[in-house]
């Protein structure tokens, strides 16, 4: 591919696609940029991503080798779309802003949106933004050094700070007038907002109603009540919650006087529903939330570490309980055969349970007040299902150590695990969420031992008791 590049009207002519029709990223157009990087042929690299949309640049940018990801930057100069920055990793993109110069970052932000601008100069070291926010003028350092001052996660770190607010007694033709011509307007805007003359919102008028509207008619006649408000402290997942609730295409942002201080729009909050849904999942697995694809290996396994090694004391507890039945499993080893099968059933059906149950408490869809019915259904599951599998486990462990007694005593003890799975699948994260604990990250450590501590506790002490092996 190199050699194709070596004239200009080569270089015209070849213009490799992106992705294939599966929307995977294909190697030769990866392999394109970086030679047209390695021979600083900046026509060529700006004809091959300077129109490219941000998320596509910035997988382009994570596609390259480390060093050709500033030396693009620095290439497309102007070209560059910093907002593709906010598409990339935290550590490809805490990287990469190490290598730029401030006064290019300070160039390349002052084009963004604030919201975008914030969530580049919040992963820079304190000084480096200072000296970024210096270089810009002063109504955007305003704005973005306000925004910054939020809780990292809020409303306010992720506010758009541009948005239109106007008075009420303005007719429908002067406010379309004022639109037609002033030119610093947010890029995209869905709804204007009615302030009073301290700034604070006493509604909105959606832009299909205002270009509905004769022009003689006043604002505060058109104008719902700002019913739905954010405050800038609020947390960006209970945001997303009301967005989710109230079927919102944008969100007024107020501080703490109720004056009016920045707009969320439905793709900010698309962007936190993701990630919410990500960092739950990730927590499932014992998985730090800061994790990321491009960390080094001593990164990653430093994370994981912690929650392995509870893990590993959570098991010392399992083996305890073994321990306790060590005399009945010398004299009857089949019950080491078959004790696993009880214990890891057992934790997969608790598995199944808590996972809808965190993520329910993470979408408000269960609360409190719910939370009878809901542990009598899953107990109600958890006996049903463990009929069926004590059914055919019996069947299986009679058959196979020709002792119909043993498997009666193994359908026993998976009947009772199966149930005590679905308690704790639901309970735990009920529990952890009174107390104030983070279910995803807590629960499945605990519903594991649980499971294992009743499944071999129920096996081992049955078959003690109906055999008399103590």
């Amino acid at each position: 591919m190199a050699e194709a590049l070596d004239t200009p009207m080569a270089q015209e002519r070849i213009l490799p696609q992106m992705h294939d029709e599966e929307g995977d990223l294909i190697p030769a157009f990866v392999e394109a940029v970086q030679a047209a990087i390695a021979a600083q042929d900046r026509d060529f690299l700006c004809a091959l991503a300077a129109d490219l949309h941000e998320s596509d640049l910035g997988e382009l940018i994570e596609a390259l080798d480390a060093e050709d990801r500033p030396r693009l930057i620095s290439i497309l100069g102007k070209d560059f779309d910093f907002a593709a920055l906010t598409e990339i990793d935290d550590t490809v993109r805490e990287e990469i802003l190490e290598e730029i110069p401030n006064a290019q970052i300070a160039e390349g932000v002052r084009d963004l949106e604030s919201d975008d601008a914030v969530y580049i100069l919040e992963d820079l070291e304190p000084e480096d933004a200072r000296e970024v926010l210096e270089n810009l003028p002063a109504p955007e350092r305003v704005a973005l050094e306000r925004s910054l001052e939020y809780p990292e996660d809020s409303a306010g770190r992720l506010m758009q700070s541009d948005f239109i607010a106007l008075p009420p007694f303005w007719s429908v033709g002067q406010t379309i007038d004022h639109l037609r011509e002033t030119g610093d307007l947010p890029d995209e805007f869905y709804e204007l907002y009615i302030v009073d003359p301290k700034g604070g919102i006493v509604g909105r008028v959606p832009l299909n109603r205002l270009l509905r509207a004769q022009r003689s008619q006043k604002l505060d006649a058109l104008m719902d009540d700002a019913e739905q408000v954010a405050e800038a402290s609020d947390d960006q997942a209970e945001v997303a919650e009301m967005f989710k609730r109230y079927n919102l295409v944008s969100i007024p942002v107020v501080d703490s006087a109720r004056r009016l201080v920045g707009v969320l729009t439905f793709d900010d909050i698309v962007d936190v529903i993701e990630e919410e849904a990500e960092e739950d999942m990730r927590a499932l697995g014992g998985v730090s939330t800061d994790e990321e694809l491009s960390d080094d290996v001593f990164t990653i396994a430093r994370a994981r570490f912690q929650w392995l090694f509870v893990n590993l004391l959570t098991a010392f507890l399992a083996s305890a309980v073994i321990d306790l039945f060590k005399g009945s499993l010398e004299k009857m080893v089949a019950l080491a055969v078959l004790m696993p099968i009880v214990a890891s059933q057992g934790g997969n059906a608790g598995t199944q349970t808590m996972t809808v149950a965190v993520r329910a408490l993470a979408t408000h869809a269960i609360g409190l007040g719910q939370a009878p019915r809901i542990v009598w259904r899953e107990a109600l599951v958890g006996l049903l299902n463990g009929f069926a599998f004590a059914i055919m486990l019996g069947g299986v462990a009679a058959f196979w150590f020709s002792n119909p007694e043993l498997g009666l005593v193994a359908g026993l003890a998976m009947l009772v695990n199966m149930v005590a799975a679905g308690l704790a699948g639901v309970l735990i994260p009920l529990a952890l969420e009174k107390v104030g604990a983070d279910p995803a990250l807590s629960s499945g450590t605990f519903v594991t031992t649980v499971t294992d501590i009743v499944g071999f506790f129920a096996f081992l002490g049955v078959a003690t008791l109906w055999f008399g092996l103590g």
